[in-house]
């Protein structure tokens, strides 16, 4: 069973957009804390956005600060990662998780997740 599924990747020019969804099932969209982790070849996965499901503010690395806005669709178990303005940097497999509650007190940091999708390709080119 497959509990995160991402989807709305694809390439785009430097500049563009894109809007990433992560659909959960019930039982793992019960986590309270979701996030979105990117990886590019050869470099350590990194937390990019994540959220609480009962509010608070949320976190954005400082490399897509302005650029990005993570929300969350309680009703439809959904997760989104609005992305403007993309630079080739942002080139990375990008994961949607599911975590604790803790784990939206801090930077979101891969061990804090316990649940993972398969990842969403972004490539972005200049």
């Amino acid at each position: 069973q497959v509990d995160l599924v991402e989807s709305g990747g694809g390439s785009v020019q430097a500049g563009g957009s894109l809007r990433l969804s992560c659909a959960a099932s019930t039982v793992t969209y019960s986590r309270n804390c979701m996030g979105w982790f990117r990886q590019a070849p050869g470099k350590e996965r990194e937390g990019v956005a994540s959220m609480h499901a009962f509010g608070g503010r949320p976190y954005y690395a400082d490399s897509v600060k302005g650029r990005v806005t993570i929300s969350r669709d309680n009703a439809e178990n959904t997760l989104y990662l609005q992305m403007n303005n993309l630079k080739p940097e942002d080139t990375a497999m990008y994961y949607c998780a599911a975590g604790s509650g803790p784990s939206c007190w801090f930077p979101p940091l891969p061990s804090g997740f316990a649940s993972w999708g398969q990842g969403t390709q972004v490539t972005v080119s200049s």
